[in-house]
């Protein structure tokens, strides 16, 4: 683990007093798991202790793998951090444990507005009690990214990636595109005559995983433009979908097309080649992946990363998950006026506005997103196919439900099932009658 100490010392920090100022000053503890964002939330910081002598924060930056199992058994040993980033599928979990404030009841953060945001940020971190547990950090969205000398050389345009549509039934344009643009060792596309699904060396479509539950960065823009949704309500469902015939039909094409040869098979996925790494070796010309990922694609040495929307699907229209972090203030955090105060100021324009102009992410506010569009756009970047679905409304919300852990735990498996062993997506029938037995305990 990684911890940066920020403070912004008086001049002449050799006299004594400003040493006994220093010593005297209340820390912040803040916890985060992106290395990419820590920059900016580190001008933050600084820009906080500028504001508000006698305070400071502390932030410590440590690996999403590691994070999530550091930060529960923080909050068991009762040496959690006064702040940290929370994501929306471990907010249940956090509630039920009863270890964050209410924000809507301390002086610092009860003024937090759902129209001071992006449409649906903070609405999605009210708990089942009414109450709001979450500040609004940022939000994703998932996209197409795709190498464009891949696609030059197939013939595939730019407006011909963006107008996609794809169903069921014979995959549309989106599988007769990854069709072309896949081509086996010896030269062959997927749509000529003679093509070896066994032996591909560039796939139309590159792996990432099963999806698990959530599916974000792999089937939930295909389920989504289906007009599907994943339970019962936008929050806090009491029943999940997955029996849902539009769900399983969307499942059985999507891995499908791993048996047609256009999707990387499912052994191809590893926490070291992922989706960019595909891309980046020859291996995939388009991979779905969230916006977070931006500066990862545009980054790869030796291609041309460019961006397009998702296809359009059954339902007429296009779908893309939005996901949004936020921050959180734990009920035992050592000082709670202080701590309120750096999660406030976690949420105001001008803190989401600097993050912004470091081109990383999309804060939450308006101007923050504003400035990270302009921020990519200086290095030449176009973020349109990430930003146009938020605009536009096509987007849909992260499941929040209870016993999240339970329902990734059995997904994981049945969903591996179906990409790995070629297993019928109706099998996942019997796996959502054990999600929603489950979820009957929450009643």
């Amino acid at each position: 683990m990684g911890a940066v100490s920020l403070s912004l010392l008086a001049a002449g920090c050799g006299n004594d007093s400003s040493v006994a100022d220093a010593a005297a000053a209340k820390t912040v503890s803040y916890w985060l798991w992106d290395a990419n964002q820590l920059p900016g939330y580190e001008a933050c910081a600084r820009q906080f202790e500028k504001g508000n002598p006698g305070l400071k924060v502390d932030i410590s930056q440590i690996g999403w793998d590691d994070y999530w199992t550091k930060l529960t058994a923080s909050m068991i040993a009762g040496t959690e951090p006064d702040v940290f980033t929370d994501h929306i599928t471990k907010f249940a979990q956090f509630a039920d444990l009863n270890v964050l404030a209410p924000l809507d009841e301390l002086p610092a953060t009860k003024g937090i507005k759902d129209s001071d945001y992006q449409p649906g940020l903070a609405a999605s971190w009210v708990g089942k009690d009414g109450h709001r547990y979450g500040s609004p950090k940022d939000w994703d969205t998932v996209a197409m990214f795709y190498n464009k000398k891949l696609t030059d050389a197939a013939g595939v345009s730019a407006d011909t990636l963006n107008s996609l549509a794809w169903n069921p039934d014979d995959g549309g344009t989106f599988e007769k595109t990854l069709a072309h643009l896949t081509i086996d060792t010896k030269g062959r596309r997927g749509d000529e005559p003679g093509f070896d699904k066994h032996n591909v060396a560039t796939y139309g479509l590159a792996t990432n995983d099963a999806g698990s539950a959530d599916g974000q960065t792999q089937w939930s823009a295909f389920a989504g433009s289906a007009g599907w949704s994943y339970t019962d309500k936008k929050a806090w469902g009491t029943h999940y979908n997955y029996d849902d015939p539009a769900f399983q039909s969307t499942i059985e094409w999507y891995f499908g097309l791993a048996e047609k040869g256009y999707l990387a098979p499912f052994k191809e996925f590893s926490r070291s080649n992922g989706p960019d790494i595909q891309l980046g070796a020859g291996k995939a010309a388009i991979a779905l992946h969230g916006s977070w990922m931006t500066k990862t694609f545009y980054g790869l040495k030796g291609i041309e990363a460019r961006t397009a929307l998702t296809p359009i699907g059954p339902s007429g229209k296009r779908a893309t998950m939005l996901n949004g972090l936020a921050d959180s203030l734990t009920k035992r955090a050592a000082d709670k006026p202080a701590a309120q105060k750096w999660v406030a100021y976690l949420g105001s324009e001008e803190c989401q506005k600097t993050v912004g102009t470091f081109g990383i992410v999309f804060p939450a506010t308006k101007s923050g997103t504003d400035a990270a569009i302009a921020a990519y756009k200086k290095d030449g970047i176009d973020v349109t196919a990430f930003t146009k679905p938020v605009a536009d409304g096509t987007t849909f919300p992260f499941p929040i439900t209870d016993y999240a852990a339970d329902v990734a735990a059995l997904m994981n498996p049945a969903m591996q099932d179906v990409y790995a062993n070629g297993k019928p997506a109706s099998g996942l029938t019997e796996t959502n009658s054990q999600i929603n037995l489950i979820l009957g305990q929450s009643k």
